[in-house]
């Protein structure tokens, strides 16, 4: 099978030839393991662990430019060093938030330019995939109100938003999702047939429970992501879940909205056993993720990644539908022996 036509028989309570499975790591984290196996590329890396081809496409910006450290929404940001890397753009330190000392809709309207769809170019989509045949493509989506919190009103001011000021919560979500809803629109149109699926996302979790109500997720994340859901099912395309944290109380409900793949399955948190898990939803959503990077990958041993690989299929994938990788990008601290490890641990259940 290809990696397209695996994940496509996972999607569809088939059996694959082997365990589906992905990559995702930081730029740094990737670049020690290619000098640690001593390779060149990113598709070698994919090839030396038979790791399924996955792609993200996105449309070029063309709109107005944009002064250094500026992000499309306005926000400024420093580049944060740490041990080994560097964040930077979106996953800096933000500075500025357009939007922080407003007070009103009027205010905002009257004093902010919101991104126009127009300022992205479509044309270049086929060229970024036409050497990918049988790959995962991946494109469109949505995330909202991390845009909201972190680039327009600062995270402390999106959260005393919800409760003081949630005529502006909705009417801004209105407009960010309305630009998620056109620029995903577009990419299917400029791609029939082509895309597998998108992300409609939006971390509601942190370690021990919800990070916002259910009544406050009902009220301003939930009618938006169905009308996302909706318009990705539209076309054919599998809707992709991630939401960090103990997000067990809104899976049934994320659920009966549509998704069809959940990620990334921190088990490690609060109510988010993988037996519980399994035994609740297995059937009813494709699991994504789940191998724990917060303390298996990056401290502890080859032989324990190798053990919660085989645990986690086990646990996760009995009834078949699960896509096993890391539960978040892998950090440079991981060690490569770990990645080698979990990667090749996969491979040996597909024996």
């Amino acid at each position: 099978m290809t990696s397209l036509e695996r994940w496509q028989a996972v999607l569809r309570g088939k059996t694959p030839d082997r365990l589906p499975c992905f990559f995702s790591a930081t730029a740094e984290a990737e670049v020690q393991l290619l000098r640690h196996l001593g390779i060149g590329s990113h598709e070698a890396l994919l090839e030396r662990l038979e790791i399924d081809r996955v792609a993200t496409v996105t449309p070029c910006y063309v709109g107005p430019p944009l002064p250094p450290d500026t992000t499309v929404f306005g926000a400024r940001y420093r580049s944060i060093t740490y041990d080994g890397g560097v964040y930077s753009g979106i996953d800096g330190l933000m500075v500025h938030h357009p939007l922080a000392a407003c007070s009103s809709i009027d205010e905002i309207e009257d004093t902010y330019t919101w991104p126009d769809p127009d300022w992205w170019d479509y044309s270049d989509l086929a060229r970024q995939i036409e050497d990918k045949d049988g790959w995962v493509i991946i494109a469109g989506g949505s995330e909202p109100f991390m845009d909201y919190k972190e680039q327009l009103r600062s995270p402390e001011q999106a959260f005393i938003d919800l409760i003081e000021n949630p005529e502006i919560v909705h009417h801004c979500l209105k407009k960010l999702y309305d630009l998620c809803y056109e620029n995903t629109q577009r990419l299917y149109e400029s791609l029939p047939g082509r895309i597998f699926g998108s992300w409609v996302a939006e971390d509601m979790g942190s370690q021990e429970s919800l990070l916002y109500s259910p009544s406050q997720i009902r009220e301003f994340f939930f009618p938006h992501m169905k009308r996302m859901i909706d318009l990705v099912h539209g076309y054919g395309g599998v809707v992709l879940h991630h939401s960090d944290g103990a997000i067990r109380p809104i899976i049934p409900e994320l659920i009966d909205l549509g998704i069809d793949v959940l990620n990334p399955i921190q088990w490690r948190c609060a109510c988010m056993d993988r037996e519980g898990l399994a035994r609740d939803f297995a059937g009813r959503v494709v699991f994504h993720g789940g191998i724990d990077n917060q303390y298996t990958l990056a401290f502890g041993s080859p032989k324990e990644v190798r053990q919660e690989v085989r645990d986690t299929v086990q646990l996760l994938g009995t009834s078949g539908g699960y896509i096993v990788g890391p539960c978040h990008k892998i950090q440079v601290i991981s060690p490569p022996e770990n990645i080698v490890a979990l990667y090749d641990a996969i491979n040996e259940l597909n024996i």
